[in-house]
């Protein structure tokens, strides 16, 4: 038996946004934004609390001192945190929202590695992996 190949100028086929592996990274989303939220909201509190807590960076281009870098993790989580609830919940304005608060996440992240390179590099990917699931997926009845 042989293959024929595809006409040329032919779109190979375009995954289903409905599939169960879309479905699944929506929801798989929903709870990596809630947990980072939340872990968030602890490494804010932890900039709050106590300035000595990450490790003093010399001269950086964008220094910000670890209270203020504090409080922006803390906002920042809260807000993914609800965003992710939202999600879950299957509300229609969490997935612009999530992908907006991924985004700003995930520059926030970029700009705090002096200070915690690790963990940063690791949130920088769950936010693409947010970003993805979330701007793949359409929901039944929208167009696509």
């Amino acid at each position: 038996m042989s293959q024929q190949s595809p006409p040329v100028g032919a779109m190979p086929p375009v995954p289903d946004p409905h599939s169960g592996w879309v479905t699944g990274g929506v929801v798989f989303a929903g709870v990596l934004m809630l947990c980072s939220g939340v872990l968030a909201v602890f490494q804010g509190i932890a900039g709050i609390a106590e300035d000595d807590w990450y490790a003093r960076v010399g001269d950086y281009v964008y220094r910000v001192n670890l209270t203020g870098w504090g409080w922006i993790h803390l906002v920042i989580g809260v807000l993914v945190a609800a965003t992710g609830a939202g999600v879950l919940k299957g509300a229609g304005w969490a997935r612009a929202v999530g992908i907006l608060l991924a985004s700003l996440s995930m520059v926030a992240q970029f700009l705090f590695l002096p200070y915690s390179p690790v963990w940063s590099v690791i949130v920088i990917g769950l936010d693409v992996f947010v970003i993805w699931a979330l701007a793949a997926h359409r929901p039944a009845g929208q167009a696509g």
